[in-house]
């Protein structure tokens, strides 16, 4: 588990110092073509962002045994063209390595997709985490089938939105801006 933790922190210095260093060629296929960066540094996007404003990271996962990612997708695309810096962390990702994401990539916000209906277990262990690893100020949203019964207790438990199916991303995108800028004015 170490030798992981260490290989993945090695990884992400290596995508900071790349990312730094020169912008990344376009590259085809469906995921660069959707634009969004790999967690595992293997297809980095960069845009520039105003002087005077640092971009939004975002995470997008896919927690659990969840195996249909296209709305992530669609959702990780529309928060890139937007002037975010998205980082898609892929299917079947346990709590812990999306938290281990969030705080390897220095992330403002992590979204959560969830179709399995497991959203009562797996977002309060997210969250859980979030605040063991002192990064309990990152902002939580879900996105997915989440019955309304359970959207106040996830709000209880500090998720800051829950996107149901047919949300506008529009919508999804002004709230991560504002969101995250009333919690860090940049």
């Amino acid at each position: 588990m170490a030798e992981t933790a260490a290989r993945q922190a090695a990884h992400a210095s290596q995508l900071r110092r790349r990312r730094a260093a020169r912008p990344q060629p376009d590259r085809t296929g469906a995921d660069e073509e959707l634009g969004f960066a790999a967690a595992d540094g293997s297809r980095p996007i960069t845009m520039p962002a105003s002087a005077t404003q640092k971009k939004i990271r975002v995470v997008v996962a896919k927690p659990g045994l969840d195996g249909h990612d296209r709305g992530a997708k669609i959702i990780a695309r529309a928060l890139r063209d937007a002037g975010m810096e998205v980082i898609y962390t892929g299917l079947h990702q346990t709590p812990e390595q999306i938290v281990e994401t969030v705080i390897q990539e220095d992330a403002d916000a992590v979204g959560l997709s969830i179709l399995s209906g497991a959203h009562m277990t797996l977002v309060p262990r997210v969250v859980e985490l979030l605040r063991a690893e002192g990064a309990g100020d990152v902002l939580v949203t879900v996105g997915g089938t989440i019955p309304a019964d359970d959207i106040p207790e996830l709000e209880k438990l500090g998720v800051a939105a829950v996107f149901t199916p047919g949300a506008p991303t529009q919508g999804i995108i002004d709230f991560i801006r504002g969101a995250v800028e009333e919690r860090e004015p940049r």
